[in-house]
């Protein structure tokens, strides 16, 4: 038990820091930020791409901290958002990412699918690929 009873809170912040330190492993960056920033930004891409239904069920699976990244700045009635291509979407990320030293783009998007791939369902991954245009789901391997 904890100093303030609150085990909830400490198993998320666990969760949450498993999740960063697979992920600047995948990645093999130093910077944890900057792979907890790239994880925020595909996983809001991808969120901004899904009705609301799919959001909601693709939440319920993530660490309660990383739940909250999912969810800062969504605004429901601007979704879906019409992107289509694959190259626009590597374009986004490359543009939120700029200042990040480490990234290598299109490889460094991949790691970021791999870790979802690895903690979610494989159920999920394929409903929330499905929800995808082609070009996004070219992007990230199946399960």
């Amino acid at each position: 038990m904890t100093a303030q009873g609150l085990e909830v809170i400490d198993q998320s912040v666990h969760l949450t820091h498993e999740w960063i330190n697979e992920l600047a492993g995948r990645l093999d960056w130093s910077s944890k930020r900057s792979a907890l920033r790239l994880m925020r930004v595909i996983l809001h891409r991808i969120r901004d791409h899904l009705l609301v239904d799919e959001v909601a069920q693709l939440s319920a699976q993530l660490p309660v901290m990383i739940r909250g990244f999912f969810f800062e700045g969504w605004v429901p009635k601007d979704t879906p958002i019409k992107e289509r291509h694959g190259g626009d979407f590597i374009a986004y990320l490359r543009h939120q990412m700029g200042d990040t030293a480490e990234y290598r783009g299109q490889d460094d998007i991949k790691c970021v699918f791999d870790l979802l791939n690895a903690r979610i369902s494989r159920g999920e991954v394929e409903d929330v690929r499905a929800n995808l245009p082609q070009d996004l789901r070219d992007l990230w391997p199946a399960p």
